[in-house]
């Protein structure tokens, strides 16, 4: 998938987890056009940090956001242009600290997206401050003597918030995330999938997960059963942990309208507001 990416200069750290990312993505898009999606219906929003870079690398559409603001901004784009797949990569620290409300009311009205989060436990483009998913004792520019935080379960989260597919990957299992990325993108309705994300600078986790990540063998049935499977902390478990069928937000919102197809013409438009302010 050479076309997909773009001349920029890829800045990421030799050995970032962000690398495997962006390549199970390019390995999903392939297969997804194989399966009939056309690249003109699939945009992709990013927002601030580390995991942004990956729009300067994908020859996509799509719009740059504010940091913490991309869900927001992607579900705009879904209303006004419903036909469109809409994939929003986001950071740890962009979405389950800044932009957490958006993330928790993108899931409850099952805004029909895909969320991928670049889940590395720093906020690696500012030098390694501590996040909401960093482990209790992360040492960095803010936590020099090490964070007193428990962190947060972003899957549990998730799954309270109504998410009707909730998902985790591990680049190393290059295979295994790019078949969930193609799930997700798929699913109609709310998708997010927590992507361990290892980040060789300032939180190096390729060992922990290496001894921790274990495949799910089959997706659990009952939303108990999913959230026993994220609050697990024996073992990291990736795979589909929650998958189930409701009615998207825009088709409860709009029916079967299109607002960027079916507008009405500039001069009608004009004409009406005339009419209503004289």
């Amino acid at each position: 998938m050479d076309e997909l990416i773009t001349y920029a200069e890829n800045t990421w750290c030799p050995g970032c987890g962000n690398f495997g990312i962006l390549t199970a993505f390019t390995q999903a898009i392939e297969r997804l056009e194989a399966d009939g999606l056309a690249r003109k219906d699939l945009a992709i929003v990013a927002g601030i940090g580390q995991h942004g870079k990956i729009f300067d690398y994908l020859k996509l559409n799509g719009f740059y956001a504010l940091h913490g603001r991309s869900l927001a901004t992607a579900q705009g784009m879904k209303l006004a242009n419903p036909g469109l797949k809409i994939v929003v990569f986001v950071g740890d620290g962009d979405s389950y600290g800044e932009g957490v409300a958006h993330l928790v009311f993108a899931a409850k009205r099952n805004a029909d997206l895909t969320v991928i989060v670049h889940n590395n436990g720093a906020y690696g483009l500012t030098t390694g401050q501590v996040t909401p998913t960093s482990r209790k004792g992360f040492r960095g520019p803010s936590t020099p003597r090490g964070s007193i935080e428990e962190p947060f379960n972003p899957l549990s989260l998730m799954l309270a918030s109504g998410a009707t597919f909730v998902a985790r990957g591990y680049p190393v299992k290059l295979n295994h995330l790019t078949d969930l990325f193609v799930w997700a993108v798929q699913h109609e309705g709310f998708s997010v999938v927590d992507v361990l994300q290892p980040c060789v600078t300032f939180n190096n986790t390729y060992e922990l997960y290496n001894n921790s990540v274990t495949e799910l063998k089959v997706t659990p049935e009952t939303f108990e059963d999913s959230m026993a499977a994220a609050r697990r902390t024996d073992r990291l478990l990736i795979g589909v942990i929650r998958d189930v069928s409701a009615e998207p937000h825009h088709r409860q919102l709009l029916g079967d309208r299109r607002p960027a197809e079916d507008r009405r013409a500039g001069s009608d438009r004009m004409a009406a507001i005339r009419k209503t302010f004289g």
